[in-house]
């Protein structure tokens, strides 16, 4: 409780630190805040073709089956590696004025949170260009999705901003983690190849059920299965929870170790 008072309490530092980082994420590059939506459509590119064209997957419209979970995903892995390192970006501010450092992973993860929504227009747009269709009854589900994969993004900032503060190592071992996360999540390929038996300690990712409450959305048009997507939730509000814990704990030396 008391954490949540100082968040509100300093929610308009939150906000000042989200516009700081959508307006400074590409700043400098000629093509500015057209690389939030450059970026996907370049990785769905490469993808396709891999999967498409040289290994030739079976699946009917593979390029929307792609989409719709590699933004998603794209949000989750850049926190991951991104993310890791916030604090130490930030460690002259650290070191001299006193604020609830939990502003940082907050802030971050809601940024990163809203290059993703603004991602989704791509999606859209695909699909109506494409002439798919949407769900109607179905797509009010995108916000719980959303709102799990939010917290699950939260927690694993709290986790790795701190424990890198201590262990620097952890900042490049985070990209390499984030690609086998990746192969271990059904992003490229559909979950009817998970080999029999398996299915349910694959669950045990929380960002398999998340992945594919997505593509039941907005590919097979359809409200995704429930008991996936509760057991998505208590694990990622597990991983929050955790991640508070640790945070609190470690950020006690921050200044004096930065």
């Amino acid at each position: 409780m008391r954490l949540i008072r100082e968040l509100v309490q300093y929610r308009e530092m939150i906000a000042s630190f989200v516009r700081k980082d959508l307006k400074g994420r590409y700043k400098g590059s000629v093509l500015g805040f057209l690389w939030t939506f450059i970026n996907p459509l370049l990785q769905l590119l490469v993808y396709t073709m891999v999967f498409s064209v040289i290994l030739k997957s079976s699946i009917e419209n593979y390029y929307m089956h792609l989409f719709v979970a590699l933004v998603p995903w794209i949000f989750f892995a850049s926190s991951l590696t991104t993310g890791s390192h916030l604090i130490l970006d930030q460690k002259n501010m650290i070191k001299k004025i006193y604020f609830p450092r939990e502003v940082l992973p907050v802030a971050y993860t809601t940024s990163s949170f809203c290059n993703m929504l603004f991602s989704f227009i791509i999606v859209f747009a695909v699909i109506a260009t494409m002439r798919l269709g949407v769900s109607w009854a179905a797509l009010p589900w995108l916000i719980p999705v959303m709102a799990i994969q939010y917290i699950l993004v939260l927690g694993m900032n709290f986790i790795t901003s701190s424990v890198t503060v201590y262990c620097r190592d952890l900042e490049h071992i985070m990209g390499v983690l984030s690609m086998a996360w990746m192969y271990l999540s059904p992003v490229v390929y559909g979950v009817q190849f998970i080999p029999e038996g398996w299915d349910k300690f694959y669950m045990y990712n929380p960002m398999a059920p998340i992945i594919l409450a997505y593509r039941d959305i907005l590919y097979y048009k359809t409200a995704p299965n429930l008991g996936q997507l509760g057991q998505a939730f208590l694990i990622s509000l597990g991983v929050l929870l955790v991640g508070v814990l640790v945070f609190e704990k470690l950020q006690k030396r921050f200044a004096e170790v930065l």
